[in-house]
C-alpha cells in the first residue's frame, strides 16, 4: 500500500463516509470523502487509484457512476457497496463494471481485501 494512493470514497451517509475514510487512513492509504458522485466528479484526482461508492446516492447513482468514469476515460476501480443488496443490483453492478460489490453492513477485512485486489490489478 503506497500513502501517495488516493481512495475517494463517495457516500451520502457523513458519519459511514468519515468512519470509512478513517479505515482507509488507518491502512496508511490516503483517501477522501464526497457526499455525491457529482461531487466527486467535480474535482476528480488523478492519483486516485480506487473508488468506494454507494448505490443509492443524490444524483447520480454509485452503478451510474461508473458509467460516467468509463464515459471520461477513466479506468479506475470501482467498489460498489450497498444496504439493499439484491440479484438485480449486484448484477447491474457487475455489468457496469464494479470491480466488488458489499452488502452493508460488510466487515472491515472485506473491504481492504476488495481495495487491495483493486489497485493491485
Amino acid at each position: 500500500m503506497a500513502a501517495d494512493t488516493l481512495i475517494s470514497v463517495v457516500e451520502d451517509d457523513e458519519s459511514l463516509r468519515a468512519a470509512l475514510v478513517g479505515l482507509l487512513r488507518s491502512f496508511g492509504y490516503e483517501a477522501r470523502g464526497f457526499a455525491s458522485a457529482d461531487d466527486y466528479l467535480s474535482v476528480r484526482d488523478g492519483r486516485c487509484g480506487c473508488v468506494i461508492a454507494d448505490v443509492h446516492l443524490p444524483g447520480t447513482s454509485g452503478i451510474a457512476l461508473i458509467g460516467r468514469l468509463r464515459d471520461l476515460g477513466y479506468s479506475v476501480p470501482v467498489i460498489v457497496i450497498t444496504a439493499l443488496l439484491g440479484p438485480a443490483v449486484e448484477r447491474e453492478a457487475h455489468d457496469r463494471g464494479a470491480f466488488c460489490v458489499l452488502a452493508k453492513p460488510f466487515e472491515s477485512e472485506a473491504l481492504i481485501d476488495c481495495v487491495e485486489r483493486a489497485l493491485a490489478a
